[in-house]
């Protein structure tokens, strides 16, 4: 699934944040279940309820898990947190963990390690990615990589080769010609529309030797950039190479709802992790790739992304308890086999041993491409500032959708954005 979270969903679930730091997060009482809240879809529901099952055999200690989309799952979280009604364990993305971590909404981990976590063997690129100020606040579930869907059974009924890792823009310009002259399943385009995902211009911004933020969380492009990032793919729009706005907007969130899912497109931008997901929801083959090179031979806009941590409630009184279910969660051999890689690359290597056998071929791919990045591969960016995630809902997210519709030329897009960002930032 792309990550999306629309601008009044963001803003519900920042205000409520906001609130609960306001008044001081109260300590919920001690209850005899631990009570684990997630997003994804069915697929992690089935293997993160049968894994907590297992974590309540063996240690006695009752869970209460429950799972919500993306975009539902952050305003609750919000309004529980508000409410000092937090659950003792929360999934938490890279993007908000300093500003949940800020506001103390998650507890910091260190007292912890070499007791209730063990993680002498963990990856330290992923251990790193889950600390906030010097203190460990998340572990990271899985390693992943940002990463393209591809339909290959869509490029052979075209009738060219799919694209491999060493694709670029200019590709995707090219793959058009052949698929409007075939004209494919009622009009199957190459590409969703990846103008309006963060994810997409932060790695074509690190192409060009750039990020979204510096290290202390200003702004690190320019306008020139935005309208520049805008004018691709209004250019990829025109000529019919990226599905059209009104197609763009079913997608709703859910991975059914997806371009690669209903058929709108034969590419589409995701997460590495998720293939095997995407995998059981079509009848066509799928494969996955890079992202595209700005131009041949450019690399570097990849990294290794902790895909998602579980981090404990601030507010939680069985904070030593939840500690010991994210060890066993991380670290247990039978647990590992059934959690595979749906949420990335596990993090120790004894983890990967006993995972790598029992994966079905996408779960194979999934682990050679993150393994695998080769040249586009760089260093992990900073993490980003606490109102990255409202930048991302209010502006990167709903200024491409009115350039797709016409709303907004590409050039006012790219200055709305650089000033909206500098003045979300400003506030902060």
């Amino acid at each position: 699934m792309t990550i999306r979270l629309g601008r009044r969903q963001f803003l519900l679930g920042s205000s409520a944040l906001a609130a609960a730091a306001a008044a001081g997060i109260s300590p919920a009482f001690a209850q005899s279940a631990l009570r684990l809240l997630f997003w994804g879809g069915q697929d992690r529901a089935d293997r993160t309820y049968a894994v907590s099952d297992m974590f309540s055999e063996s240690s006695g200690v009752e869970m209460a898990p429950e799972f919500l989309s993306w975009s539902d799952y952050w305003p609750k979280l919000a309004t529980q947190t508000a409410g000092g009604n937090a659950p003792d364990i929360v999934q938490m993305d890279y993007r908000y963990i300093v500003e949940y971590a800020t506001r103390n909404a998650i507890a910091p981990l260190d007292e912890f390690v070499g007791g209730a976590l063990k993680l002498d063997n963990f990856d330290p690129d992923q251990l790193e990615g889950g600390k906030v100020g010097g203190e460990l606040y998340g572990i990271s579930l899985g390693a992943n990589s940002v990463a393209t869907l591809v339909n290959t059974d869509a490029f052979a009924e075209v009738g060219i080769d799919a694209p491999t890792n060493a694709w670029t823009y200019d590709d995707i310009m090219e793959m058009a010609e052949a698929f409007n002259s075939a004209n494919i399943r009622g009009g199957m385009k190459v590409m969703s529309d990846g103008s309006y995902t963060e994810p997409m211009l932060h790695n074509w911004l690190r192409q060009r030797g750039k990020e979204l933020y510096t290290p202390d969380g200003q702004l690190a492009f320019d306008e020139d950039d935005a309208i520049e990032w805008y004018t691709l793919w209004a250019k990829l729009r025109e000529a019919g190479a990226i599905v059209s706005a009104e197609d763009q907007a079913l997608d709703s969130g859910p991975l059914e709802t997806t371009m690669i899912v209903l058929g709108k497109s034969a590419l589409m931008p995701s997460n590495s992790n998720q293939l095997v997901a995407y995998q059981t929801l079509v009848q066509d083959d799928l494969n996955m790739i890079g992202y595209p090179r700005i131009a041949e031979g450019v690399g570097g806009g990849h990294y290794r992304k902790p895909s998602m941590f579980f981090s404990v409630g601030g507010s939680s009184a069985n904070k030593e308890a939840a500690a010991e279910f994210l060890n066993f969660f991380i670290s247990d051999p039978e647990a590992a086999k059934v959690l595979g890689v749906e949420r990335g690359i596990p993090c120790l290597p004894s983890t990967r041993e006993v995972v790598a056998p029992t994966l079905d071929e996408k779960g194979q791919i999934a682990l050679n491409f993150v393994a695998n990045l080769g040249d586009l591969l760089g260093a992990l960016p900073p993490p980003p500032p606490p109102s990255a995630g409202e930048i991302d809902a209010s502006l990167i997210r709903t200024l491409g959708q009115e350039v797709g519709f016409g709303a907004k030329s590409p050039e006012q897009a790219g200055r709305d954005l650089v000033s909206g960002a500098k003045d979300i930032l400003s506030r902060s």
